[in-house]
């Protein structure tokens, strides 16, 4: 059973000093630090309610309207990192679920609460503010190579979302090509020149990621 552990959402923040040395204190703004959120919330295409982005470039629109991350991998990363402490919404993400990674869910996946339907439209491609966030400048390495990177969702039927929700799978029109293999072709770990091709060309497949596989 597929259900969201939690709900978070954030709101834009400037940290550090404009005239530290130490990168880990200087100074920046993003929405990355995430808080958990009681009860239901309103979910619509642009994400969920109350939700901010500081990067509008890089960061939310349609086809990247919420950030999903599976809840398992913080076992992992509290084993390997002791000395830090993490919990949902760590690494950026809006919804952190149960039972659900990479390795299970599909680009084009449907998946619904009963209120609003999600679908997959590309893994997340880990950048600078996962380090930043953590303080620890291999983290985002860290993340591409292990493959633990969360992935983004449309939200093709707005409605309410909340902790405890079970989610329903609708579709699944692309089953060979799991989160966890379209990371491997973006990120070389796969190479047939072919499979590039077929990814490049799934109709649910967000922009950004033809465009970055081209």
């Amino acid at each position: 059973m597929i259900t969201i552990k939690s709900v978070q959402v954030g709101k834009v923040v400037t940290e550090g000093a404009p005239d530290a040395s130490d990168l880990n204190k200087r100074q920046w703004t993003s929405a990355f630090r995430k808080c958990p959120i009681e009860g239901p919330v309103q979910i619509g295409p642009l994400g969920i309610e109350g939700d901010q982005v500081a990067d509008s470039k890089n960061h939310g629109g349609p086809e990247k309207a919420v950030l999903c991350y599976a809840g398992a991998h913080y076992d992992d990363w509290q084993r390997e990192h002791p000395e830090l402490e993490f919990g949902g919404g760590g690494f950026g993400e809006n919804l952190t679920l149960n039972h659900l990674t990479e390795a299970e869910a599909c680009v084009g996946d449907q998946w619904s609460n009963g209120s609003c339907i999600l679908e997959i439209s590309q893994p997340r491609q880990p950048c600078w503010k996962i380090s930043r966030r953590w303080k620890t400048k291999t983290m985002t390495k860290e993340v591409t190579q292990t493959g633990r990177t969360g992935w983004y969702v449309r939200v093709l039927q707005a409605g309410v979302i909340a902790a405890a929700d079970e989610l329903t799978l609708l579709e699944r029109p692309h089953p060979d090509w799991t989160v966890a293999r379209a990371n491997d072709v973006l990120f070389g770990r796969e190479v047939d020149r072919m499979a590039v091709h077929e990814l490049m060309n799934l109709p649910a497949l967000s922009q950004q990621w033809k465009e970055a596989l081209s």
